[in-house]
């Protein structure tokens, strides 16, 4: 089979799309014919060799996290899924990834796809939407009625976030910049405040229960928009969360996991027209690099899906 790999740590140049042996599932796992996988900045810092200290992973290594596709083989064990299923995921991060034609992976991680979007697309939304939502509901514990900071709404996981936030009833305030305006009113967000050419401390004008910080910025400069008793929430390694023990304001930094019945749950919502995948573009498996290349020169914009062509040949077992 096709996989895009690389041997040692470096620039994108490093990831070469090779041949290499077809996996074969475990106990508890299952092999998944790949539709679509996407680029995250993880992926970029892994390949980089950043991310050595908490994803030590074996070279040579197959990028991405985010993985659609039919299920094709399963190993001992494996009950809730069966050959032919579609499903999506987000993998363990220091595996071998869904940049290849076929992926093995723990069948507790996976859930059934979408129908309203196709197979690849659906690759969009696991680790981001999963983001969103633990970041949300599981740390700030927000409810409906309360005000939603989200500072970088712009990305990949603010554009789930703002419209999950509105779903749950939350007044939204999305901070971004001009180009992702239309895209922040689109997705639900009450007010938009344009970071580029605006003072955010002042433009807010009244506090927030929450503020969900997803870009690299000063938080400790809107600490002081969150309300008294209020949470900081906060998915960038290099700016922890601030908290304010005098007023009673809790910091949390967000680590992701995976989670397959929340991960259903983002499914159930995206089916139901409550929840929409937003996808930038796509590329084929061998464009891959040219991505990788794009984020590091800091022109990459929106989600990336990378679809993969049906393998020329597979083994399919129950």
């Amino acid at each position: 089979m096709k996989a895009v790999r690389f041997h040692e740590y470096g620039d994108p140049d490093v990831l070469r799309l090779e041949d290499v042996d077809l996996p074969v599932p475990g106990a508890g796992q299952v092999r998944l014919r790949v539709a679509g996988t996407t680029f995250n900045p993880v992926d970029a810092g892994i390949r980089g060799g950043y991310l050595r200290g908490p994803f030590p992973v074996a070279l040579p290594h197959t990028p991405g996290i985010e993985v659609a596709g039919t299920v094709d083989a399963r190993g001992e064990g494996v009950e809730q899924l069966a050959v032919g299923d579609e499903v999506v995921g987000f993998l363990p991060m220091v595996d071998d990834g869904a940049a290849a034609e076929f992926v093995v992976a723990p069948a507790e991680v996976l859930t059934r796809a979408p129908s309203s979007v196709a197979l690849a697309d659906a690759a969009a939304l696991p680790m981001v939407g999963l983001t969103a939502w633990q970041a949300l509901f599981d740390d700030a514990k927000l409810t409906a009625g309360q005000r939603v900071l989200i500072n970088g709404a712009g990305g990949a996981v603010g554009g789930y976030a703002v419209q999950l936030a509105k779903h749950a009833g939350a007044h939204v305030v999305a901070v971004g910049s001009p180009r992702s305006r239309d895209g922040l009113v689109a997705a639900g967000a009450d007010e938009v405040v344009d970071h580029t050419g605006t003072d955010v401390t002042a433009a807010v004008g009244e506090p927030v229960d929450v503020l969900l910080n997803l870009a690299p910025a000063d938080i400790g400069a809107l600490l002081g928009l969150v309300r008294d008793g209020g949470v900081v929430v906060n998915t960038v390694v290099q700016t922890p969360a601030p908290a304010d023990e005098a007023r009673g304001v809790r910091a949390v930094d967000v680590f992701v996991r995976s989670d397959a019945e929340q991960l259903a749950h983002l499914v159930a919502l995206v089916d139901r027209g409550e929840l929409r995948v937003d996808v930038a573009r796509r590329v084929p498996l061998d464009e891959l690099a040219a991505v990788h290349a794009e984020s590091d020169a800091g022109s990459l914009r929106g989600r990336v899906v990378v679809e993969v062509p049906p393998a020329r040949e597979h083994l399919s077992v129950s």
